[in-house]
């Protein structure tokens, strides 16, 4: 099952595999635990093109998209290291915004032959910080304007190299940018990188793993079916991400039961017993209490007696089975 938008993979048998997929984005901060997603870009073989679209082009699509969109807002890409590429970061620098990039070495060889030769030229700077409060030890290596690789010398990028330090494990972790990087900046640019991470937990792992479902299957349809129903999880998911933040209802339910799991096991379980008019009914119930009723039945009116299924001997007695 597939159609003329379907990406397609060629398998050594034979077989063929068809998909949709999303390029994704949010907006995060490091201060900020939950992600507020932003309007995906899907990856789908455009008209007239024979190979499969990819994220390259689907980003650059988004940056027009989210310029047009968002003209006046200031914001700082974070990606992984596969988008740490000279074309990648040209297309960034196109729109006005500016970037922090994780690199690795295996992926990145030139970028990390840098260091030697700027150390030996006296062009890398040092800096380490001891955080009490945690007890973690911070250690950055940073190098400035340097090019991205042998072939684009044109794209100069700034290299940062951090290491936390803790009782019991290290952590490494390494970025391009092309913010200025100074002893008094690399740290807010390193929690900026770092800040990545909440797009593939807070985001990514949520809307697959917690009760979503967006990587279930729902149907492909003849056209756009499946890249409808996974827009229409992530406004739900857009409106669960608004709701704590901007709903003083919500912020107050949620004060009053302590813990965001029972939050939504309660909004649940009313929305299952209760016709509710609207949102803030809902909330009005679980805040202020809601007074408990007898239950009333749902009678077939058609027939004038109780039937039993399961006993037959109460079918002609006048009590009830």
């Amino acid at each position: 099952m597939h159609c003329a938008s379907c990406l397609h993979k060629g398998h050594r048998n034979g077989s063929m595999t068809y998909a949709h997929q999303l390029l994704g984005a949010a907006l995060i901060h490091p201060d900020v635990r939950a992600g507020m997603p932003l309007m995906p870009e899907a990856l789908v073989k455009q008209d007239g093109a024979d190979n499969n679209d990819g994220e390259r082009h689907a980003a650059k699509r988004f940056m027009a998209k989210l310029r047009q969109d968002h003209p006046h807002l200031k914001c700082i890409l974070t990606e992984d290291s596969l988008s740490a590429h000279a074309p990648q970061i040209q297309t960034l620098h196109d729109p006005g915004l500016h970037s922090i990039l994780g690199v690795k070495e295996g992926d990145h060889a030139f970028v990390f032959h840098q260091g030697p030769a700027a150390e030996h030229a006296g062009c890398v700077t040092y800096d380490e910080r001891d955080d009490r409060a945690t007890a973690l030890m911070h250690r950055f290596r940073f190098v400035k304007d340097v090019p991205r690789n042998d072939s684009n010398a044109e794209v100069r990028v700034n290299g940062i190299e951090y290491g936390e330090i803790g009782a019991d494990k290290v952590q490494h972790c390494s970025w391009v940018t092309d913010l200025r990087v100074n002893k008094r900046t690399v740290l807010h640019l390193m929690r900026g990188g770092r800040a990545r991470w909440k797009m593939a937990h807070e985001t990514c792992n949520t809307l697959q793993n917690q009760g979503d479902h967006v990587a279930h299957h729902d149907g492909h349809g003849t056209q756009n079916l499946s890249v409808v129903f996974a827009l229409l999880r992530l406004l739900a998911f857009v409106g669960d991400q608004t709701q704590p933040r901007c709903c003083a209802w919500l912020q107050a339910v949620w004060a009053k039961l302590g813990s965001k799991r029972l939050l939504w096991e309660r909004m649940r379980a009313l929305c299952s017993d209760y016709a509710l008019a609207s949102m803030r009914q809902l909330l009005e119930a679980l805040l202020y209490g809601l007074k408990k009723s007898t239950p009333s039945f749902a009678v077939d009116s058609s027939s004038s007696r109780h039937q039993c299924p399961r006993r037959p001997c109460c079918i002609e007695s006048d009590d009830p089975p």
